[in-house]
C-alpha cells in the first residue's frame, strides 16, 4: 500500500478487484487516513471483475462502477483516464500476447499501472467454477522492465512493479516513497528512544529497592 499511498491518485481502476480487497483498501488509506477525518468519499474507484459470481453488496458500496466485461474487451470502450491501474495478481491470467496488448491499451489513456505477478505461478487451473482464475503465463523482470519507465519493489513472491510513461510520474514517487520511509525511520527511532528511556527508569527503580545495590552505589558515589 505505500507505493499506492505514495502515487496519490484521485483515481483508480481496480482490474480483476476479486472480493474487493484492495477496492477496500484504497478506501481505506486513500479516503479515511488523508487528513479530512470525514467519512466521505471523494476519489473515483473503479473495479473490474468478469466473474459476476465474486461481485457482492461491498463492491457497490466501495466502488464508485463495477464492470463485468473481460478487461481486454473493455479497455478501449472506457471513457475515463485513470491516475492508477491495478493488476494485482492478473497479468498471470492471460496469454503472452493478450498481456502486453492489455498494457499497451492501458497506456493510451491512463497515468500509471501497478502490477503484481508471481514469480514462479502455481499450475493452477479453475478456481470457484471461475475459468479465469487459469495461470497462461509466466512473466520475467526483464519483460516488465521493457513496457516503460519503472520502480520495482523488492519481495521473494511476485514481481512488483509500478509502470509508468511519464519521467515525472516516476521522480515524484520515488520522491514520495522517500519521504514516508523517513518519516517512518523517524517515528521509529523515537518509539525506541522512548521504550529505551522507559525501561531505564524502571531498572533504576527496581535496582533502588534492592539495599545491596544502594549501598554499593552510595560507597562509589562517594568516592
Amino acid at each position: 500500500m505505500d507505493l499506492i499511498i505514495s502515487v496519490k491518485p484521485f483515481s483508480v481502476l481496480d482490474v480483476g478487484s476479486g472480493f474487493g480487497k484492495y477496492g477496500v483498501l484504497c478506501r481505506e488509506y486513500l479516503e479515511l487516513w488523508d487528513g479530512r477525518e470525514e467519512y466521505k468519499f471523494l476519489r473515483r474507484i473503479d473495479g473490474v471483475e468478469v466473474f459476476e459470481n465474486y461481485i457482492t453488496p461491498l463492491h457497490k458500496y466501495i466502488y464508485n462502477n463495477m464492470y463485468t466485461e473481460n478487461i481486454i474487451n473493455l479497455v478501449n470502450n472506457l471513457d475515463y483516464s485513470y491516475d492508477l491501474v491495478l493488476l494485482i495478481d492478473v497479468l498471470e491470467h492471460f496469454s503472452k500476447e493478450e498481456g502486453i496488448l492489455l498494457l499497451n491499451n492501458l497506456f493510451k489513456k491512463n497515468k500509471g499501472i501497478l502490477v503484481s505477478t508471481p514469480k514462479k505461478p502455481s499450475p493452477q487451473q479453475d478456481v470457484f467454477g471461475n475459468a479465469f482464475e487459469i495461470h497462461k503465463s509466466l512473466w520475467k523482470k526483464e519483460e516488465l522492465s521493457t513496457l516503460g519507465k519503472h520502480y520495482f519493489i523488492r519481495d521473494n513472491i511476485s514481481h512488483i512493479v509500478y509502470i509508468t510513461r511519464e519521467q515525472h510520474s516516476l521522480n515524484n514517487l520515488i520522491s514520495r516513497l522517500k519521504i514516508l520511509k523517513r518519516s517512518r525511520n523517524s517515528s521509529l527511532v523515537k518509539s525506541l528512544k522512548s521504550t529505551k528511556n522507559s525501561i531505564v527508569k524502571s531498572l533504576k527503580k527496581k535496582l533502588s529497592s534492592i539495599p545491596l545495590i544502594v549501598r554499593v552505589y552510595r560507597k562509589f558515589k562517594r568516592n
